[in-house]
């Protein structure tokens, strides 16, 4: 049985939530897998915490709550100091460089990358950060096809504004497969 549990988690208003969404449905409308995705916001939805629970399975999912992710995206400091100490042994940690100074020692790959700061430079619209996101997670642990990702990206997001999120996407994608090869 192949079975990932993924925590993606920041603040309101960066689309983690909407990430969590977007790849869930990718797995699941094409890629035909079963998938769950369950979120929380803290007090404030803008610039409180917030937090999405991701599995994808080929198995049947009995429970959708997530206590021992094996990736986990974390977005901000709060997140970070929050979530790592949850992550499962051997797993993968991703952060942005820019808001997080990853400080513990957990038993994770931790990966920190300036994904912010290459969509500002490159793209000028930080609107875009979560999909940059999610295509830095793909080019790390590729667990759908960029295809499908960007299916659901075409339908969710307004059609003038799908060329940015292509490009954002890629963006991030090159980011994680090049360190992924250790470029």
């Amino acid at each position: 049985m192949n079975r990932t549990r993924l925590v993606f988690s920041g603040s309101g208003g960066q689309g983690v939530i909407t990430a969590a969404i977007i790849l869930a449905e990718a797995a699941v409308i094409h890629e035909g897998m079963n998938a769950t995705q369950s979120q929380s916001y803290g007090a404030a939805a803008r610039g409180g915490a917030t937090r999405s629970d991701i599995i994808l399975s080929d198995a049947e999912i009995n429970f959708p709550v997530v206590t021992q992710p094996n990736i986990l995206v974390c977005l901000t400091q709060e997140a970070y100091t929050t979530f790592a100490p949850i992550i499962r042994p051997g797993g993968t940690l991703l952060t942005d460089s820019r808001f997080v100074t990853t400080t513990r020692k957990v038993d994770a790959r931790q990966i920190e990358l300036p994904i912010y700061e290459q969509v500002l430079e490159k793209i000028g619209k930080p609107i875009v950060f979560n999909i940059s996101v999610l295509g830095a997670l793909l080019g790390l642990v590729p667990l759908v096809k960029d295809e499908s990702l960007l299916a659901v990206v075409k339908d969710r997001v307004p059609k003038d504004f799908v060329a940015m999120n292509t490009e954002a996407f890629r963006l991030g994608l090159e980011m994680g497969r090049g360190y992924r090869n250790g470029n």
